[in-house]
């Protein structure tokens, strides 16, 4: 693998980044991946910083709208895959909370821990995700 010659350059893109996800949900999985490797960068990362770049060069006219909804339902919608890094085998999880028509949170992010089973992988999400709703 070769290295990225400006590292300074990747990590301050990088960070940069970091802040654009909290508004843009949709690159926050993307942005979490090229966080992991700020110690030491490759092209390979960095091609994979450009694409995000790129992404958001044409999505910039997308977002997230609220319309008028005379439900008061919240559902809640939520995901794991069992082992799915193959770097550390830990689970990524993600849930959606909408209140009628409307998203009102997300989030997608790697376990803290190695699950060892499917099973414990989705308990662990449905207790955030219940967390969540709770505190909504």
């Amino acid at each position: 693998m070769v290295l990225y010659a400006d590292p300074s350059q990747y990590r301050s893109v990088v960070g940069a980044l970091q802040y654009l996800s909290l508004t843009c949900p949709d690159i926050s999985f993307a942005i979490n991946k090229v966080c992991q490797f700020m110690h030491k960068p490759t092209e390979l990362h960095w091609s994979a910083v450009k694409q995000i770049l790129h992404y958001l060069k044409f999505a910039i006219n997308f977002g997230l709208q609220i319309r008028l909804s005379s439900s008061t339902q919240l559902s809640i919608y939520c995901d794991v895959d069992w082992a799915g890094c193959p770097d550390d085998h830990r689970s990524t999880s993600g849930y959606c909370i909408y209140f009628g028509l409307n998203l009102i949170s997300c989030s997608s992010k790697k376990q803290p821990i190695v699950a060892r089973s499917s099973t414990k992988a989705e308990y662990r999400v449905v207790a955030h995700a219940t967390a969540e709703s709770l505190w909504l």
